[in-house]
């Protein structure tokens, strides 16, 4: 085994098509994701704090009509390939846009809930579907 972790190594344009083929399908779209993240300027879910004011990009894995001490409630989780949010969008039934398979750009303050990230009623901006 060498001394220098693999992530550092230098990386050639074969040891990256023998990554791409010994990746499942999912690495390769999470992968994908984390760098669409990376160029949009966004941060990753998985650096995201309680109470910090963020803006994340990423594809909305489930969207699910959900009530909310009897008000309704447009939940959508949220995945950049490097962990998942919960968007919430709070006296909504449903939103023009807002389906599974969607990209978007939400901000607001993440806040946590029973252990997951959670982002109340974010601004958010649909990616256009050309780019998906």
């Amino acid at each position: 085994m060498s001394a220098v972790p693999r992530s550092e190594k230098p990386v050639g344009r074969f040891r990256r098509m023998l990554d791409r083929l010994s990746s499942s399908q999912e690495d390769l779209e999470s992968e994908e994701l984390r760098e669409d993240a990376e160029t949009a300027g966004c941060i990753k879910i998985c650096d995201c704090h309680d109470r910090q004011i963020v803006t994340v990009t990423g594809t909305l894995r489930t969207v699910t009509l959900r009530p909310r001490a009897g008000v309704p409630a447009l939940e959508a989780e949220l995945f950049d390939g490097s962990a998942a949010l919960d968007v919430v969008w709070l006296g909504r039934r449903s939103i023009v846009g807002i389906e599974p398979g969607r990209k978007l750009i939400a901000s607001g303050r993440i806040s946590m809930s029973r252990g997951r990230r959670v982002l109340f009623n974010p601004k958010y901006e649909l990616r256009p579907l050309g780019r998906e």
